[in-house]
């Protein structure tokens, strides 16, 4: 049972927005600091990425793991309001974030998934220092030997920053 009223849960769900997120932001900053350059919402991309650096040629999805439907993370949980529109609904955005990046593969793109969850203070510094670890290997690489990168297959789980490989 819904412990809000149907106006109240309005309210709620108006409130969120897709761009500007918190977690949107901490990448974004991270990034910036480092001195990255990055493009927002590239409108001629499939899926409109959040953030796409063209001289790494890699598109970085900020995802939250309720809408997207993280797996095996705390903060996703079905509700149990509604449970049949909720559940199409996350199962679309999957599919969408799959064809996405499969789209975005096949065009020679790079994509990189960052969850919410990896966000959080206790694993924020290790998640940020993954992903610039990743940018910086897909530009030496790709300054090595340029090449398409594969796509994934349609059922393979989404990809997130590489952890960082202990020295």
């Amino acid at each position: 049972m819904d412990c809000l009223t149907p106006e109240q849960r309005r309210l709620c769900m108006a409130a969120i927005h897709a761009r500007g997120t918190r977690p949107e932001m901490t990448v974004m900053r991270w990034l910036w600091a480092r001195g990255f350059r990055y493009r927002l919402s590239h409108p001629r991309l499939p899926g409109r990425p959040d953030l796409v650096l063209r001289k790494y040629r890699a598109c970085i999805f900020v995802n939250g793991c309720f809408w997207h439907g993280h797996e095996a993370c705390r903060q996703f949980r079905m509700p149990r309001t509604n449970a049949d529109f909720w559940r199409r609904k996350i199962e679309r955005n999957k599919e969408r974030d799959k064809e996405v990046q499969r789209q975005l593969a096949l065009m020679g793109w790079h994509c990189i998934t960052v969850w919410e969850c990896e966000l959080k203070p206790q694993k924020r510094e290790a998640t940020l220092e993954a992903l610039e670890l990743t940018l910086h290997r897909l530009y030496l690489h790709d300054h090595a030997a340029p090449r398409l990168y594969d796509a994934p297959e349609a059922d393979a789980p989404l990809m997130a920053a590489e952890p960082l490989s202990p020295p």
